[in-house]
């Protein structure tokens, strides 16, 4: 039990425990795998869940979503997967404030392609971006796109992976 004062009363909030397991499994492990809060029987405090579709404080599986999420499509506020969507992601595609991959997409993308406000890798388009191949607001690298220098190979390089490109 947590107790909380609000305006110099004492009041009691209660931490919830859920825990549900679906009997049908996949592979060895449950298709659902639900576990959020405290697990008093195992005294950990957080809930841990494994399954297909884990959803949890900490969830591992196919399709991952919690506050630590690991697995093949992985959702939280720390993601590692293949496929990563969160505050902070790891991943071969990943969406996150701060994102990791070979294709990052975020706040600060750092990766093989990386997109973002603040953008790093081999090609790199962002407002600050670093690469091999950078385009954006300002722009370092070896072949350029930026408001102050259009390198041609730069220009190629963006119109042949990117032909939507307005120019």
């Amino acid at each position: 039990m947590v107790v909380a004062g609000v305006c110099g009363k004492v009041r009691a909030k209660v931490i919830r425990t859920i825990r549900k397991r679906s009997a049908r499994t996949f592979c060895g492990l449950p298709l659902i795998d639900v576990a959020i809060g405290p697990d008093p029987e195992k005294g950990e405090m957080r809930g841990r869940a494994r399954g297909i579709i884990a959803i949890g404080d900490i969830a591992q599986g196919w399709l991952a979503i919690g506050g630590m999420a690991r697995g093949g499509l992985a959702i939280g506020g720390l993601a590692v997967g293949v496929i990563t969507l969160g505050g902070v992601g790891v991943g071969v595609l990943s969406f996150a404030g701060l994102s990791f991959g070979l294709l990052a997409f975020g706040g600060l993308a750092i990766g093989g392609v990386a997109v973002g406000g603040g953008a790093i890798g081999y090609a790199a388009i962002g407002g600050g971006a670093l690469g091999y191949y950078a385009m954006g607001g300002g722009a370092w690298g070896k072949y350029v796109i930026s408001a102050m220098e259009q390198s041609r190979e730069a220009v190629d390089f963006f119109l042949r992976g990117m032909p939507f490109l307005p120019w």
